[in-house]
Parts: C-alpha cells; structure tokens; sequence
C-alpha cells in the first residue's frame, strides 16, 4: 500500500535529507548574519563567514603569540584527555555495580535505593564540593564526570541484567554453573553492548559536565576556551568551537556504534 509509512527513501534520499536540515541551518545563519552586518558593519552576534574562517585559521593554524601553542589542539587534546578518564572510570564502576546489582538479590537490596537517590543528584550542583575536596585541577573535573555517569549506567545495566530470559539462568544452574561462572558467562557477554549503548547515551551528559567545569576551573580546554573569549562576545571563535565539539561528539558516538557492531554483530543495530 502506498501509504506514508510504508515509503523508505533510498540510500542517496536518505542522505539527501539527512543534509537538509543542517542546509537549512546554514542559509538562515548566512541571510541572518547578512542582515545583521548590513544594519551594523561592528556587529558581533553573527559574524561573517570570512571572519569566522580567520579565527579558525588563527586558533587550529597558527601559534599563539604567548605561549606558543596552536589553541585548538591544545584545547581539543587537554579536553579529551578528562572526558576519556573519566568515561573509563565511570563506565568501568558501572559496569561493576551495575551487574552485582541485577545479579545479586542482596546487593541490589542494600544498594539499589542508593544508587536511585546518587542518579537523582544534578551532578553540576554538587561541582564547588568537589573542588573542594578534590581540588581545581584535573582530579575534580575526572570525578565530575564519572560521577555523572556512573549511576545512569548502573542503573541502566541492572535493568538490562533483569531483562535476561529467566530461562538462561536456570539453565546455567541446572549445568552446575555458580553465581560467579554465571555472571561471567551468560551475563556479562551480553551485557558489553549494553554498555556500549549506555556510554553512547551519556556522552552528552559527559561532555556537558566537562565544559562547566573547565569553564569555572581550568587553564586549557574546549569549555574553558569558550569562556574565556564570551566577555569579548568573540562569536567568531565561540560558534567553531559548539560546531567542533559537536564533530567530536558525533565521532565518539558513531566510533562506538561501529565498535559495537564489529564486536557483538548478533546485536541488531538501528541507530
């Protein structure tokens, strides 16, 4: 039946309008910035493409003049580093929990509340403690970001942990198979894509923790970067760096989504 539903556009469609919105983006910024800059040659909110392509030139090309470093790299590699530490981290305490939770009855009795009330907690909200306890350098933006993270995976591994057909486990314990040759055989395979898919959903999160604590804290980084040129409304630096970090971001999740399917291809992929 011809009907909308039914109708798949094909591979060169899909493109096509994959590309349309981001087309469409890009024609209103240039007739807005156009508008802007004929009304005000000094505006700064919506700068020009030709001024937005010299900053870029300056900051990804060219030194800068005081301490020698080309600032994007700079910035992309110091924020990298903090964002990657702390995904291993958090991801790795999740895992951990996340499984003794689903497994284990009496674990997920005496932790399960408290791993509900630690999600619950607007990580940002709790940043000036950890700069104390922890300090303004590295350690206190790494422990933001496993401490945003860690829990949404616990949490969301445990429920995957109860989803796991009633019928393995018993099988597994008919065979003789103890909690731990269980845990390590039926559950834990199945659980890697999860958290693939787990990491992937809070790489968003993630890259938000980072930048509010680079922008309050920091010497280098993409957050501390942007912060540092708004009191100068510099627009022009600000806007490539949202567009990067968004690239990196959309690199890191699509990375892991042909991690996943290369590793655990009997998952069936749709995003």
């Amino acid at each position: 039946m011809r009907r909308l539903i039914n109708q798949v556009p094909s591979r060169a469609g899909a493109i096509g309008l994959a590309a349309l919105p981001f087309l469409l983006l890009f024609v209103v910024y240039v007739t807005a910035s156009d508008a802007r800059l004929a009304e005000n040659a000094n505006d700064k909110l919506l700068p020009a493409l030709s001024t937005i392509a010299d900053s870029i030139h300056n900051y990804a090309f060219e030194e800068d003049k005081r301490s020698g470093d080309i600032l994007l790299w700079t910035d992309t590699w110091a924020s990298l580093k903090r964002l990657a530490l702390g995904l291993i981290i958090g991801s790795g305490i999740g895992l951990l929990f996340g499984v003794a939770l689903g497994v284990v009855p009496y674990v997920r009795a005496t932790f399960q509340p408290f791993v509900s009330a630690l999600s619950m907690i607007p990580p940002l909200a709790i940043l000036p403690v950890l700069f104390v306890v922890f300090g303004l350098d590295e350690l206190s933006k790494v422990v933001l970001i496993v401490f945003g993270v860690a829990p949404v995976i616990m949490r969301d591994l445990a429920l995957r942990v109860a989803e796991l057909p009633r019928e393995q486990i018993v099988k597994a314990q008919t065979l003789g198979a103890s909690t731990w040759q269980l845990t390590l055989r039926v559950v834990l395979p199945q659980m890697w894509p999860r958290l693939i898919d787990a990491v992937r959903l809070t790489l968003g999160s993630a890259w938000l923790f980072l930048i509010a604590a680079e922008a309050i804290a920091a010497t280098e980084g993409l957050g501390y970067r942007i912060f540092l040129v708004r009191r100068y409304l510099a627009m022009d630096v600000i806007l490539p760096y949202v567009v990067w970090i968004t690239l990196l971001a959309f690199a890191m999740d699509y990375g892991l989504r042909l991690l996943s399917q290369r590793l655990f291809p009997w998952v069936q992929r749709t995003t």
